[in-house]
């Protein structure tokens, strides 16, 4: 089974794969690109929102997630838009539309990110086939597990980042190389340092469901109205 990591970056979105015959990293910079991915591998770990609700401002495994990485890590849970905001083409009225279906506004974080969402679902909710092999995750929530169950730094700090990357390096000796060779080859405007640790423990965790149990959170998982799981994964 061919697996992959993918995190979004300023230019489009990271792709990392731990598989042992073919370790790669790619820059995916279109939907073109992020889509003849997603066809491409048996299994893909993306940080991103799936599926999205219709009313309710909060998804149920976004509050799941909330409590199980701990308050100091809470906010890099982000809400998503609800789906009628999604095509909106402005964050003034994407607000609008949040407020009027449960009285509360969309952060400017998800805001950010809605247009990578919105790409992601378009994806999925023409070919819903692929959303049984592109599952949502949380790389913090990952770095949690490999962990032991903390993480004591906080990755927009350089500790932060070495010490993720250690953890990933204890299972994918080539993972100093890759952060190396794409930290030479773009900008830090471009591709993150959190960029690229991301992508990376998405990508080991994918290539951990080869042999483990694959568990979402929540346990019994719901699905939006086209059809797209609202949970995240892990093993």
């Amino acid at each position: 089974m061919r697996t992959a990591g993918i995190d979004g970056c300023k230019l489009g979105w990271l792709l990392i794969s731990f598989d042992d015959d073919q370790q790669k990293y790619e820059v995916l910079r279109t939907k073109e690109d992020l889509e003849q991915a997603f066809n491409t591998y048996d299994r893909i770990f993306i940080d991103i929102p799936i599926g999205l609700e219709d009313e309710e401002y909060t998804r149920e495994c976004d509050a799941l997630m909330r409590k199980a990485i701990g308050s100091d890590y809470s906010s890099s849970v982000f809400t998503p838009p609800i789906r009628p905001a999604l095509a909106a083409p402005s964050y003034v009225e994407a607000n609008m539309i949040s407020y009027e279906y449960t009285e509360k506004k969309l952060s400017l974080q998800a805001w950010n990110i809605t247009p990578k969402i919105q790409m992601v679902d378009d994806i999925l909710s023409a070919h819903t086939e692929l959303s049984e092999k592109v599952l949502e995750s949380h790389p913090e929530y990952l770095f949690q597990i490999l962990n032991g169950g903390l993480i004591f730094q906080k990755k927009n700090l350089k500790k932060g980042i070495k010490h993720r990357l250690e953890l990933i390096k204890e299972e994918e000796g080539i993972a100093d190389d890759f952060f190396r060779d794409i930290k030479e080859e773009y900008r830090r405007n471009e591709i993150a340092e959190d960029d690229i640790v991301d992508s990376m423990v998405l990508a080991l965790f994918a290539k951990r469901s080869n042999s483990k149990e694959l568990k979402t959170m929540p346990k019994e998982v719901q699905v939006d109205a086209n059809g797209l799981p609202k949970a995240y994964h892990y093993v």
